[in-house]
């Protein structure tokens, strides 16, 4: 009997002993303010000055003119510079798509809200660019379906928005719907249509989720930004209008 009581009293301590899982009870953050007034290391910044003073000369590079100011407000349903933005990415775009596929673009579509700033009167360096497309964004050709097109010309209509479109496409929203063509024919329903976007985009950025899960997805592995400046510096003096390719009926 005083053996069992003896094994009884060891399980006990045993089990009682037993640890238990840690958990978390409290989590506390401090903030460590950083002084104005921190020193900068002296042989740091002589091993990254050339290297500043390469990006610095990059930068300041002038790489085309503008006569006038180029904004993304100056339209209702469409802008200058998000004309601009359509039309060149299409024009960099295509050529090298055509060379992989055989095939052409049918337009380009973009958001508004991926220009950042404007394009000032004068001189346009390649600072300016990198201030008016800030992203890492690569074009990319999606090809859709007529109900995936049908989804992208809702959204358009129903969020009213100077997203922009490349002159390829032009979209009249009416009392009773819309009117869509693409160069100048109109929208076909039984036929799939290669428009150009962005990797950002076509992965459902700025609920454009139309451009997700296409029939077939092209990466063109090109910055968008880089065609803008590619673009410019092949162009001495930017052009770029107003022409109506979204509006709305009167």
């Amino acid at each position: 009997m005083k053996k069992l009581i003896i094994l009884f009293f060891t399980i006990s301590v045993l089990f009682g002993c037993k640890n238990d899982p840690p958990q978390i009870v409290k989590i506390e953050g401090k903030l460590v303010p950083v002084a104005i007034d921190v020193q900068s290391d002296a042989k740091i910044e002589e091993v990254i000055k050339p290297y500043k003073v390469k990006v610095d000369a990059e930068m300041s590079n002038i790489i085309s003119y503008s006569p006038k100011f180029i904004g993304r407000t100056d339209g209702e349903l469409e802008s200058s510079l998000g004309n601009l933005f359509a039309d060149l990415s299409y024009e960099r775009a295509n050529p090298v798509f055509k060379a992989r596929t055989g095939k052409n673009i049918d337009f380009a579509l973009f958001n508004y809200g991926g220009l950042r700033s404007s394009i000032a009167k004068g001189k346009i360096t390649t600072k300016d660019i990198y201030t008016l497309m800030p992203f890492e964004n690569y074009l990319v050709v999606v090809e859709l379906s007529p109900v995936k097109i049908k989804e992208l010309l809702t959204y358009l209509v129903k969020y009213e928005a100077a997203h922009p479109l490349s002159k390829h496409a032009n979209l009249l929203i009416t009392k009773n719907g819309y009117q869509f063509k693409i160069n100048n024919v109109p929208f076909n329903e039984t036929k799939n249509y290669y428009v150009l976007t962005t990797d950002y985009l076509q992965n459902g950025g700025d609920l454009m989720s139309f451009f997700r899960e296409p029939v077939k997805l092209f990466r063109l592995d090109y910055r968008a930004r880089n065609a803008i400046i590619d673009y410019l510096k092949e162009t001495d003096t930017i052009k770029t209008i107003l022409d109506g390719r979204f509006r709305k009926e009167k």
